[in-house]
């Protein structure tokens, strides 16, 4: 029989192999997801190819099948974790925070995903402009219920007179179509600007216009 410290050692070592194998998985996943994003982006869901998005990853084909285990699920996956990437940002909109605070926060991250992120924002467009066969139950439910609930936050700052009356429903898709036009739209963006991609002081400029542009029909920016 083992002793114990002879136990102990054996389980610490059991532990760090197991977390070794964890990080190892967390970044395989991660790299492939970043591959299949900008795969699908450029060629849609039915040009893409696991081959191809396996290229992109610089990882074996077998990788992504052991993963994910079909196309169908490396897409959804990445649906699934941009939109819940779009989320987070929203989780500091609470009745206890500054409205501007809270609502300026949230543009400036949306438009940092979108400026950082295009491929991700141009996969989850392309997957509405076909009518959302993968995650329209994603979006009526975890989505929608994820909205009614900030927006019943913001309808309380209204209330309050903390900030101008807007239809708050539609305050989300005016964040949303403002920010995601530069992911979406860049080449159209680039195009009139005369650029052929924005620079930072350019990215800077576009986020406060639409921060500003914003908080003005909230009744929430200050000159000082």
């Amino acid at each position: 029989m083992k002793s114990l410290p002879g136990r102990l050692s054996s389980r610490a070592s059991d532990a760090r192999a197991v977390a070794a194998k964890g990080q190892i998985r967390q970044s395989n996943e991660a790299l492939i997801l970043a591959a299949a994003e900008h795969v699908f982006a450029s060629v849609g869901f039915a040009g893409a190819t696991m081959a191809a998005i396996a290229a992109s990853a610089d990882l074996p084909k077998a990788n992504l099948h052991y993963y994910f285990g079909s196309k169908q699920a490396l897409y959804r996956a990445v649906l699934a974790g941009t939109l819940k990437e779009w989320l987070v940002p929203t989780y500091g909109i609470t009745a206890q925070a500054d409205p501007r605070l809270a609502i300026e926060g949230y543009i400036h991250a949306k438009m940092a995903l979108a400026l950082q992120r295009p491929d991700a924002s141009k996969v989850f467009a392309n997957e509405l402009l076909n009518g959302a066969p993968v995650i329209k139950t994603l979006l009526a439910t975890e989505l929608r219920e994820h909205v009614l609930g900030k927006a019943a936050v913001i309808e309380g700052w209204i209330a309050a007179k903390r900030m101008a009356p807007v239809d708050v429903i539609h305050l989300f898709f005016t964040i949303w179509a403002a920010t995601q036009t530069y992911a979406d739209f860049d080449v159209q963006v680039c195009a009139v600007l005369g650029r052929s991609k924005l620079s930072p002081q350019a990215q800077r400029r576009a986020t406060e216009h639409v921060v500003s542009f914003i908080l003005r029909g909230c009744g929430l920016w200050s000159e000082d």
